[in-house]
């Protein structure tokens, strides 16, 4: 079900190929690590697909009235994630769309159900070194608020992992490829998952 492909395997497709369309409103999911590039490639994605795009911590952001950080603070983990649950439930139902998850989305049985049963998952995968370079200087990230935010990053990396994968029906190496050659590389894949499946 799942096919890895390194960036350098990606297929390079014409930004607006024949039928760029052709897949259909299922609605597209991008898993991965928080810096695995899942707003940037996600809001590419969406253009060359002529879709919405949602990020799904920006939509609780916007529906809260707070940055995620503070939810964190007032609310702790166990609070962030029951919001981010009940609007991956509903987010999950739109069609047409490609929707970015937050990096822990998939710790929840339920939140992989969704994902897994009602679009086209895609894990953008990337190494804890090359992870951590993309998020270093964030201060946005409330789990990465440690003494040593690199090892915290490569447990978080080891624990979901496994997750990712088990949700994902195309997992892509993101590296350090353009954002924009990768986002047309999909391309061709998406609509290769669409015919097979």
């Amino acid at each position: 079900m799942n096919h890895s492909l390194p960036v350098g395997s990606v297929p390079q497709g014409p930004e607006n190929g024949p039928d760029r369309r052709r897949a259909g409103d299922r609605p597209v999911f991008l898993v991965g690590m928080m810096g695995a590039g899942k707003t940037t490639i996600g809001r590419h994605l969406a253009r060359l697909l002529g879709r919405e795009f949602v990020d799904l911590d920006h939509e609780l952001e916007a529906r809260c009235g707070v940055r995620v950080s503070l939810i964190f603070d007032i609310e702790g983990e166990e609070g962030f994630r029951k919001r981010e649950a009940s609007l991956l439930e509903e987010c999950t139902r739109r069609r047409n769309i490609v929707l970015a998850t937050g990096g822990g989305a998939v710790l929840a049985p339920e939140n992989r159900r969704y994902l897994a049963e009602r679009g086209l998952v895609l894990y953008l995968r990337a190494t804890a070194d090359e992870l951590y370079r993309r998020v270093s200087r964030d201060r946005g990230r409330p789990l990465l608020q440690t003494a040593n935010p690199q090892e915290r990053l490569r447990d978080l990396l080891a624990q979901r992992e496994p997750l990712y994968e088990s949700v994902a029906h195309l997992t892509i190496d993101t590296g350090s490829a353009p954002v924009a050659n990768l986002a047309r590389g999909l391309l061709p894949l998406l609509e290769q998952h669409e015919v097979n499946s």
